[in-house]
């Protein structure tokens, strides 16, 4: 087990451990300490789920939070959508560690429900024409009407800072349509203007992480983030 100089958190570490034997193997839980983004993970239960371990970083959600501050006037988020490593959708919750205000640490919730909606599916399939039960389980999918708002991007979960940065670069480059190798000057700023908003510079290493994926070098990442400052 690391060492946890905060107390507070140290309570929360037997909490995981117990959350994760009284929920049972379909519920990840994972401490967060705040004092390193880079290897914030200092306590985690049935890790299988995301596979991550101790000293894994924080999630792309989890770096979008501290960039918006939503901690500040909430105290947990809600049933937001996450991704595992093996392509798994989960359904996941974060409660924020608040010490006299500040935001020490995060305890996040992850739910793979992938066996009871395989089994409901089977159920419903038995009563009803597969075509019917489809439309019943998801809705959202056929109703033929465009979203109001564009999709969250779903919650990843990975090992290393640099896993994390290069999902963001991917994602990035899926919205513009583009590839790496033939970015224009414009398009590498968007993309860098959206790792800023997104928190990505927050861990440490992230700018050379993000000179390998976009193909130029430290120094032009760090012209491009003054660049987007002023």
């Amino acid at each position: 087990m690391p060492n946890i100089p905060n107390a507070l958190l140290q309570q929360y570490v037997k909490l995981t451990e117990f959350l994760g034997v009284a929920l049972g193997p379909d519920y990840e839980v994972a401490l967060h300490d705040l004092t390193d983004k880079n290897r914030s993970i200092i306590a985690i239960a049935n890790g299988h789920i995301s596979g991550r371990e101790i000293g894994a970083p924080l999630t792309n959600v989890a770096l979008s939070i501290l960039m918006d501050k939503s901690y500040e006037t909430q105290d947990y988020r809600l049933h937001y959508s996450g991704v595992s490593a093996g392509g798994k959708k989960l359904r996941s919750c974060t409660m924020f560690i608040k010490q006299n205000g500040r935001l020490i640490g995060m305890l996040c919730i992850n739910f793979d429900d992938s066996r009871y909606l395989a089994i409901s599916n089977q159920i419903l399939q038995l009563c009803h024409p597969d075509l019917f039960a489809q439309r019943l389980i998801r809705p959202e999918e056929d109703s033929g009407a465009p979203s109001q708002s564009p999709p969250h991007r779903p919650e990843t979960f990975r090992n290393s800072t640099e896993a994390v940065a290069l999902d963001a670069i991917h994602h990035e480059l899926e919205r513009l349509g583009v590839s790496a190798e033939r970015l224009t000057s414009d398009e590498r700023l968007q993309i860098i203007t959206a790792l800023e908003e997104s928190g990505i510079f927050l861990l440490k290493g992230s700018v050379k992480d993000v000179a390998a994926g976009l193909h130029c070098s430290q120094a032009s990442v760090y012209r491009y983030l003054a660049q987007i400052k002023k």
